[in-house]
C-alpha cells in the first residue's frame, strides 16, 4: 500500500474565507490604496483644444505660411481687419478626438521655395510631439493638404489692385 501524503505550500497571507478577501480588495481599490492620484478620475480634453494646440504647432514650422483653405482664408481674413477681430489659431484644422486617440487634418499654404515634402514631415512631427506632450492622446495620423503656395507678388498685387490710375 502506498501512502500519499499532500504537501502544505506555506502561504504568507493568513487564510480568510472568499467573501472577506473580496471586501478587503475592494477598500483598497476605493481608499486608492492601489492607485496613484494620477488614474482616480477622468480627463477629457475638447476638440477645440487640440485644434488650437495643432494649429499653433504647424504655424511654428519654417515654410508655413498660414493655415486654411480658399474660402476659410478669405473669410478669416475679413474678419482678422475687422475692429476687435483676432487671428483664429484653430483656422485650418480640424481634429476628430476619441477618449485616448485623436486624428488631425491641415490645410496649409507653404511659402514658395520650400519643399512641400519636407515642410509636410515637418509640420507632422511639430503637430504630433505638441498635441501628445500636452494633451497625453496618441496621435494616430496627421492629413496635410497643400491648399496653396504663398507668393511674396500677392501682397503687392494686392495692394494695387484697388487704386486708381
Amino acid at each position: 500500500m502506498t501512502q500519499s501524503t499532500s504537501a502544505r505550500i506555506p502561504t504568507t497571507e493568513p487564510r480568510a474565507s472568499r467573501p472577506q478577501r473580496e471586501t478587503r480588495q475592494l477598500r483598497a481599490h476605493e481608499t486608492g490604496a492601489e492607485t496613484g492620484p494620477g488614474v482616480r478620475g477622468r480627463t477629457t480634453v475638447a476638440d477645440g483644444v487640440v485644434e488650437k494646440i495643432a494649429g499653433m504647432a504647424a504655424r511654428e514650422v519654417p515654410g508655413v505660411h498660414t493655415l486654411g483653405g480658399g474660402m476659410a482664408r478669405t473669410v478669416g481674413a475679413v474678419r482678422d481687419k475687422v475692429p476687435g477681430g483676432r487671428p483664429s489659431v484653430s483656422r485650418g484644422v480640424k481634429v476628430e478626438v476619441g477618449e485616448r486617440q485623436t486624428a488631425v487634418d491641415l490645410a496649409v499654404v507653404v511659402d514658395y521655395g520650400f519643399a512641400i515634402s519636407d515642410v509636410a514631415v515637418e509640420v507632422r512631427e511639430n503637430v504630433i510631439a505638441g498635441v501628445e506632450r500636452m494633451t497625453g492622446l496618441e496621435v494616430v495620423e496627421v492629413n496635410i493638404d497643400v491648399d496653396d503656395v504663398y507668393l511674396p507678388e500677392e501682397d503687392a498685387d494686392e495692394g494695387t489692385e484697388g487704386r486708381l490710375q
